[in-house]
């Protein structure tokens, strides 16, 4: 076996969840992720660990949504059930065609993510992890060959996680304690949010693998300005294009796209807290230096932001202070290398994608 898989392996089931001996595990992958299955699997078997397998398939979801009703959806008692059962949760992705669920009505999306709302929030009391395998629909959505694809998902994801905790808490130390942020990039955005009393997270691949994030939520009723996310996005196997948003009082009361507003719209319309902010996420991972329509890796490259509409990441808020809560969190970027600058609290900690704390900062306007 590739020693690179292995080594993947080892990071997800020693890092990233702390497997221990009798803990239920619940493997979720889809088939073209075999060999990183295995490779968990034995990992597993030497930690006395109870592993449970389960096909993740698009293609199957596509057939089940597209000859569902829309108000069909209701709670898998049985998933909630065993996602209670679950101590430790591994969600592997990969794609052989990462636009299978293109033709599936976004509102019967919407619905389905609104019914399933429970089993996501018991998940996120567990031990979980979500990653990476270098599946060819992947790396033909990044333009690259499945070789190519493969060493630079391997390049982020195999590092040294210490280190790059080290990195990160440095700004970490700069937003926990600040009460507000304010992002400008060029003419299209300038965006306020108070994050006073929020919890600033460090993400060095315990959740997220992999990790290089420093994440915050917004206090939902903050937000005011207008973003234009620049990158483009895939949502329900469909790319959206310059996603902007306008907010006023917390809540989104204007939106565009370039391409698939539609999608854009429909996940807006998932319920109340979709129109709302969750999160504020500052990408600093440097070994991840491509675009390649994966928010996974997407939305942790260097001289980038990310704002997720929708539900805000539990430990992130303290007990006692608004939380946003939806069925979905869907995160979008702001390119940051050019005329772009972030203010905490009155002063430039980033600009133009330099850190205040790295070579080669410019604290000039």
């Amino acid at each position: 076996m590739d020693p690179r898989i292995e080594q993947h392996a080892a990071v997800i089931v020693e890092h990233s969840t702390k497997v221990e001996p009798d803990d239920n595990v619940r493997v979720v992958a889809p088939a073209v992720a075999e060999d990183l299955v295995v490779a968990i699997a034995e990992r597993l078997g030497e930690k006395g660990a109870n592993p449970a397998y389960h096909l993740r398939s698009s293609r199957a979801s596509r057939a089940y949504m597209r000859a569902a009703d829309e108000d069909s959806f209701s709670l898998a008692e049985h998933r909630l059930a065993e996602m209670e059962e679950t101590d430790v949760v591994i969600i592997v992705r990969g794609d052989e065609n990462a636009n299978e669920t293109s033709d599936v009505d976004p509102a019967k999306v919407a619905a389905a993510s609104t019914a399933e709302k429970p089993i996501g929030e018991e998940r996120m009391t567990k031990r979980w992890v979500g990653t990476q395998y270098p599946a060819p629909g992947n790396a033909q959505d990044a333009e690259m060959s499945t070789a190519a694809y493969a060493e630079f998902v391997y390049d982020a994801v195999n590092k040294d996680w210490d280190a790059q905790r080290e990195f990160q808490a440095q700004m970490v130390e700069i937003l926990d304690p600040a009460d507000e942020v304010r992002i400008v990039s060029g003419d299209t955005t300038d965006i306020r949010m108070s994050v006073d009393g929020m919890v600033t997270a460090n993400d060095y691949a315990e959740l997220n693998l992999p990790g290089g994030e420093v994440y915050t939520a917004p206090r939902p009723d903050s937000v005011e300005g207008e973003v234009l996310f620049d990158k483009p996005l895939l949502a329900q196997g469909r790319e959206v294009e310059d996603a902007r948003l306008v907010f006023e009082g917390g809540e989104v009361v204007e939106h565009s796209a370039a391409k698939n507003e539609d999608v854009l719209g429909a996940v807006l319309d998932t319920d109340e807290g979709a129109r709302r902010l969750g999160e504020l996420g500052i990408g600093m991972n440097r070994d991840i230096d491509r675009f390649t329509y994966n928010m996974l890796f997407d939305e942790k490259m260097g001289d980038t932001v990310h704002m997720a509409i929708g539900r805000a990441i539990e430990h992130t808020v303290p007990e006692g202070e608004p939380m946003n809560d939806s069925a979905t969190h869907m995160d979008m970027i702001v390119d940051m290398s050019e005329d772009s600058f972030i203010e905490i609290d009155g002063e430039v900690v980033q600009r133009n994608g330099t850190f205040r704390f790295e070579d080669g900062f410019d604290d000039e306007v």
